[in-house]
């Protein structure tokens, strides 16, 4: 795996982490935000052949 590929997928756990605690707070934007930053590691994920399901638990 090359550093653009760990850095991104690395990205992608940190932010859903990060989406789930805002979630579990009940912090509406923050999890607009985080999710909006979410959208985007997918969207450039996809772009670049990024396989993200593998990540997930």
């Amino acid at each position: 795996m090359d550093a653009f590929t760990a850095g991104l997928l690395q990205r992608i756990r940190a932010t859903e982490s990060d989406l789930t605690r805002a979630r579990e707070t009940g912090d509406d934007f923050l999890a607009d935000v985080e999710q909006s930053e979410l959208d985007d590691l997918h969207r450039l994920a996809a772009e670049h052949g990024v396989q993200v399901g593998a990540i997930r638990v």
